[in-house]
């Protein structure tokens, strides 16, 4: 059986943050996950979940600043993460720890720590235009960015042991985020074994994977049963609207994640991170495909 987790960044964007937890509930979702909580507070977050029988399944580190208001903005300011950035370790590990504090007081088991976007000199040239870039991948390229990643997954890895949590990295397409730092699954299971920490996973965002690679049923049957993937995202490839729309076929997915979840006694959880089709007030009305499961 799959259990779904609510994107509250990406649905219910029809009423306000914190409202949402209530929405989410109401249509039968038991978890929720979200890019970044740290415009409100952890306490007031946690009293959400509780109020409404939800479990925090998953959010990010910050994607940079120093403090919980830089942390905020930051997104907004283009930054996609600083675990790649040599010179910004401070940074990256000021971030993580305010995460670690914010999933310790809402009881979430998983943070994703963003791999951030190559320096404009480091970036590989491409003759495609801009909607079809497939540069990189930078991952697997020794030096400095490759260096800084590891290290700083590994001191992420060691604070996030001792507190219980996991640590995630996601392979993102280059068309949503160009010049990301980490594209492709195999990349990004190559980085977890070389860093060597039981609690590094990696989030396997289905859409992303598609855009990138394809290949999407191969891909879950090769890499869940090696205990790596710590969690599954889903959206419908390419608007990323409703996994019932587009050309990636959820129904066959889902069967699949299934039988190798049973397989597997995979305990995770699949994250909704999509636009709904119809508008920010067409989440509840767009669900159909969850009811039907």
């Amino acid at each position: 059986m799959l259990h779904f987790a609510a994107n509250l960044s990406f649905l219910y964007n029809d009423v306000s943050f914190t409202e949402r937890f209530a929405a989410a509930a109401h249509d039968g979702f038991k978890g929720v996950e979200y890019l970044f909580p740290y415009e409100f507070g952890s306490h007031d977050l946690a009293k959400a979940l509780a109020d409404n029988g939800l479990q925090q399944v998953l959010f990010n580190a910050p994607p940079g600043g120093t403090d919980r208001a830089s942390m905020s903005h930051a997104w907004e300011q283009g930054v996609r993460g600083t675990t790649c950035l040599p010179g910004r370790e401070a940074e990256f590990r000021s971030g993580f720890l305010t995460a670690l504090d914010y999933a310790q007081v809402m009881n979430c088991p998983r943070i994703h720590v963003m791999a951030g976007l190559v320096p404009p000199e480091l970036r590989v040239a491409s003759t495609l235009p801009p909607a079809l870039s497939t540069s990189g991948p930078y991952a697997r390229t020794p030096g400095p960015l490759r260096d800084t990643y590891i290290s700083n997954l590994r001191w992420a890895c060691e604070q996030a042991a001792s507190a219980g949590r996991d640590v995630l990295i996601e392979p993102i397409n280059t068309r949503d985020i160009p010049h990301f730092f980490l594209n492709r699954q195999d990349d990004a299971h190559a980085i977890v074994k070389e860093v060597g920490m039981p609690n590094l996973k990696v989030q396997f965002d289905l859409y992303h994977c598609q855009i990138v690679e394809g290949d999407v049923e191969t891909k879950i049957r090769h890499y869940l049963p090696t205990g790596q993937v710590g969690h599954f995202q889903i959206a419908g490839v390419p608007q990323r609207h409703e996994p019932d729309t587009g050309e990636l076929h959820y129904d066959t997915v889902f069967k699949v994640m299934e039988e190798v979840i049973a397989a597997q006694d995979w305990h995770g959880w699949v994250g909704c991170e999509y636009r709904p089709a119809g508008g920010a007030a067409a989440t509840s009305a767009g669900l159909g495909w969850m009811r039907k499961r």
